[in-house]
């Protein structure tokens, strides 16, 4: 065990030396700083001490005045031991020489504390301040101004749910509070809130150094433009262009990963004390793993920024904030956003539209006649073509739906002022390879615009970035008018002229929903109008997947669960198999595991401050003793308490580190009796090495073991050493296979699509959904109500004929009653394309029935083929086919129906199937559907 001596001396001159501080050098450290306790001088209460005490150190500024007193103790005992003896030192001090009171430290060597006295309790801490972080502290201690008297720049945040933000926050922070959280709709300008904060922060001397942290690079430069816009004079980092940290700027904007790197990087590394204050922009479960680690470094205030309504905040977020379950610093709601006079936030409309194969999926039954002809002429069988609606875009993809969806899109879009080009648009893809062949479709579609039109952006493009760049064009120049997002556009990204967006993928996250369809609340700013978007006041989302319908019976989505990492896994299972082997005594297989175990150990990263943290109970792993025999205390102690830091393993091949995982755990279970589990994790094994694709060379090299691994003969004699084989020659080559599909991805189709839903669904801010039922109740109680009144419906309701004067009149005072009530939306709703007006009033009404067209037509072939039992299949099929061409164009030629589709049943279409006398009868029965 170290005494307190060799502790300072390994330790902790150690830990000031990567503070910057040189422990010899009396200008800087002194040690053993001699303070004269006078009890005549000093308040009794203060020590029962009197003449001399030493401190262990003492930290100078450049004045060589104290700015701080360090309190050592030995590596074995408790740190806070030293807790009241350092602030009587501070004391001391102060009284000695007429100096501040200086800043206080406590510490063990692996565990220190700060302690701001006066001002805050203790806290742990994970390292020294350097000289210049002491006494930045210390000029910020002696000159901030209260904050109540702190005037907010309405200039960047006017608004007044913006500045009862700042205020919380700020009079939270002179009651001692260092983490705060802050509620605020998407759109509701969280960035601009931030920045007037930081603003008033720095004018009042409460901060001088800020970190704005996000999750993703393009919004690491939307932050960045905020600042330069808002606050150009504070110096920013990075500049364009700029990778290495520079430590002379004032504002800092970084992705969780580049900070993360920087802190665990010796030549990088910021003092855990370089920031004042640290804004968490979208704050999320991703600061809950790895990244919290930031979070945990440094010594600062906290502030939270998220979109996420309160209802659906986990408890872990309310807890890191330290704010009570659902009662967050400050928030604002997105319906109180849009309800305000004049509304701060956009409301939207959806429309819901599906296709047959989303539907009913894709197979026998749903691919038209006209396409499995074409499938037998190409060899294949109709068969084997069986797929789930659910399956679109993941096992199977269709050109003619992806077709369908941009071509309803193009249709149904809002458009801008010209009423030809959508406006800016959005379309939420489920896969690069989904962007990239919507991408396609799109200039297939319409080439005329030259392949500008629409555009994939996504995180990992480098040509997205930037001035320029993809996004910037996409946010300030007229093309391109669609980005076809992965991901990249989900959360955070600001363009205000939005008015579509379209889910083409199922959503099942209802924060990220949420978030999505944040993309487009955002009103327009009347000195940057834009040709392509004039006005604003509603935007359109265009759902493809029925995700509304979803988060209506499933209003808190799919409840995430918590993945245990990867490295985790694998050593819990190396445990697992060190354990069964000792117990079957296979000493070779115990010493085998025992030096990977210690191998995976060695990995884990120095600087992490979690393993820092540790280091007091990782020394036991130095001594070789610990690992001649692991008792059943030893292995415990490894998996309760080295286990959990394998999640601070970052930059591996986790594909790799994956296959080990599979690997180990079957033989795990090749060391029990359990035949059946070894048979399933068998096969699963081979099925992965199975989709290594042979075609690449370096993968090609490992033919043998990859054709062997793959025989019963190769298992049948497993041993250790194979497995070992799999795992050196195999897990590198895993990053070959792609996770999300088979080796030879997805089934590729282009058969021909149809929508069978088309609706307008309202889903306000109370997310309550406004069906095309409730629609029609609307209107029918309107009318209903007016009758009493209306000469005019009283003339209907009486049976007596209207002139179509009349009949404009209502329109007209019906419209102005209520501008929903048109005829488009009336012809739309009650599904009926060609019925007039006043047939909707005198259905409504009672007078007469009006048939939605899709019920007319199905009971009309019911009719008829009820009427003429006799029919072969082929005839019925025929009907079938006819029905559906029916309700899928609305029109009918005479000449279609020896035409494709109607030929794939015979090549003389209906000639061939029916007699002359079926087919005027069916001729009659189509002509009277469409003339209705």
């Amino acid at each position: 065990m170290k005494n307190e001596k060799l502790t300072r001396k390994e330790i902790i001159d150690n830990r000031l030396k990567k503070a910057g501080w040189i422990v010899g050098d009396r200008s800087q450290v002194i040690e053993e700083f001699d303070i004269i306790v006078d009890k005549n001088l000093v308040q009794e209460a203060l020590t029962p001490y009197a003449g001399h005490q030493y401190s262990d150190y003492v930290l100078l500024g450049k004045d060589g005045k104290p700015l701080a007193v360090v309190e050592a103790k030995k590596a074995s005992v408790d740190a806070n031991i030293g807790k009241e003896q350092a602030k009587q030192y501070c004391y001391h001090i102060q009284s000695n020489f007429g100096a501040d009171l200086p800043f206080c430290f406590y510490t063990n060597g692996h565990e220190i504390f700060f302690w701001d006295l006066e001002n805050y309790p203790p806290r742990k801490v994970h390292g020294f301040p350097t000289r210049e972080d002491l006494e930045r502290f210390s000029y910020i201690r002696k000159a901030r101004k209260p904050l109540s008297g702190e005037l907010i720049n309405t200039k960047i945040a006017g608004r007044d749910y913006q500045i009862r933000a700042i205020r919380a926050v700020m009079e939270d922070l002179e009651r001692k509070r260092r983490t705060f959280l802050l509620v605020m709709a998407t759109g509701s300008g969280k960035t601009r809130t931030c920045v007037a904060m930081v603003e008033t922060l720095m004018r009042a001397g409460w901060a001088e150094k800020v970190l704005f942290l996000v999750d993703r690079i393009a919004l690491r430069d939307q932050a960045l433009e905020a600042f330069k816009e808002y606050l150009p004079n504070e110096p920013r980092w990075p500049k364009q262009g700029e990778k290495n940290i520079a430590k002379d700027r004032r504002i800092y904007i970084s992705t969780y990963p580049t900070m993360l790197n920087i802190i665990r990087n010796d030549d990088t590394c910021l003092s855990p004390h370089f920031f004042d204050l640290i804004v968490i922009d979208e704050s999320h479960r991703s600061i809950y793993n790895t990244y919290q680690e930031v979070l945990d470094y440094f010594n600062t205030i906290i502030l939270g920024l998220t979109a996420t309504p309160t209802d659906v905040i986990d408890h872990n977020t309310f807890n890191l904030f330290n704010c009570d379950d659902g009662v967050p610093t400050f928030a604002y709601s997105y319906e109180e956003a849009v309800n305000n006079i004049p509304p701060y936030l956009c409301n939207f409309q959806v429309m819901k539209i599906q296709t047959r194969f989303q539907e009913e999926g894709i197979n026998k039954r749903t691919i038209s006649l006209e396409d499995q002809k074409r499938l037998i002429l190409e060899g294949k069988e109709i068969e084997e073509i069986n797929y789930e609606g659910t399956e679109l875009e993941k096992t199977v993809t269709n050109k003619g739906t992806n077709a369908l969806i941009v071509k309803e899109f193009m249709e149904e879009c809002i458009k801008d002022p010209n009423g030809v080009l959508p406006g800016k648009t959005i379309f939420f893809c489920a896969s690069k390879a989904h962007a990239r062949r919507m991408e396609q479709i799109f200039d297939s579609l319409y080439p005329e615009y030259n392949g500008e039109l629409a555009k994939v952006l996504v995180s990992e493009d480098p040509r997205v970035y930037g001035k320029g760049g993809l996004l910037d064009q996409f946010t300030n120049n007229d093309m391109p008018r669609v980005a076809i997002s992965v991901d990249m556009l989900d959360t955070g990204i600001d363009v205000r002229e939005l008015v579509n967006l379209v889910f083409a993928k199922p959503v099942f996250s209802y924060t990220k929903f949420w978030q999505m369809i944040g993309r487009g609340t955002r009103l327009l700013e009347p000195t940057k109008m834009r040709t392509w978007c004039a006005e604003k006041d509603v935007f359109l989302i265009l759902d493809c997947w029925d995700n509304f319908e979803y988060f209506k019976l499933n209003p808190k989505g799919k409840e995430l669960k918590a993945q245990i990492p990867i490295p985790v896994k694998l050593f819990g299972l190396r445990l697992d198999k060190i354990e069964k082997a000792q117990e079957i005594v296979k000493e070779d297989i115990v010493s085998s595991e025992i030096q990977k175990l210690r191998k995976q150990i060695e990995s884990l990263p120095q600087n992490s401050i979690v393993i820092m943290e540790a280091k007091n109970d990782l020394q036991r792993l130095e001594d070789e003793n610990f690992w001649i025999k692991l008792t059943d205390e030893k292995v415990d102690f490894l998996r309760a308490v080295v286990k959990p830091l394998m999640r601070t393993i970052s930059g591996e091949d986790f594909k790799a580190m994956r296959f080990e995982k599979d690997v180990v755990e079957i033989s795990l279970v090749g060391l029990t009796d359990d035949k059946d589990k070894f048979e399933t994790l068998k096969d699963s094994l081979i099925e992965k090495i199975s989709e290594l694709p042979l075609s690449v060379n370096i993968v090609a090299r490992e033919r043998e073991i990859i054709t062997d691994s793959q025989s019963n003969k190769f298992w049948s004699t497993i041993s250790e050493e194979k497995y070992d084989q799999l795992i050196i020659k195999l897990s590198p080559l895993m990053k070959f296979i792609d996770s999300r599909i088979s080796p030879l991805g997805p089934a590729k189709f282009d058969f021909s699509d149809f929508t069978t839903k088309k609706e307008f669904v309202e889903f306000g801010p109370q997310n309550e959904s406004v069906s095309i039922a409730k629609y029609r109740e609307m209107v029918e109680e309107k009318i209903k109500e007016l009758t009493s009144t209306n000469p005019i419906l009283q003339k209907i309701q009486q049976g007596q004929a209207i002139t179509e004067a009349e009949a404009n009149e209502l329109a007209n005072e019906l419209h102005e009653e209520n501008p929903h009530i048109t005829i488009d939306l009336l012809r739309r709703v009650y599904n009926h394309r060609k019925a007039q007006f006043i047939q909707f009033i005198r259905h409504i009404l009672g007078i007469e029935i009006l048939e939605s067209f899709p019920e007319t037509v199905a009971k009309s072939f019911d009719s008829f083929i009820q009427s003429h039992s006799y029919l072969s299949g082929r005839q019925l099929q025929f009907l079938d086919l006819l029905k559906s061409f029916i309700l899928e164009k609305g029109e009918l030629q005479k000449r279609n129906l020896i035409e494709s589709p109607f030929t794939m049943i015979h090549p003389q279409g209906i000639r061939g199937v029916f007699s002359p006398q079926e087919i005027n009868e069916i001729l009659v029965l189509t002509e009277k559907l469409l003339a209705a």
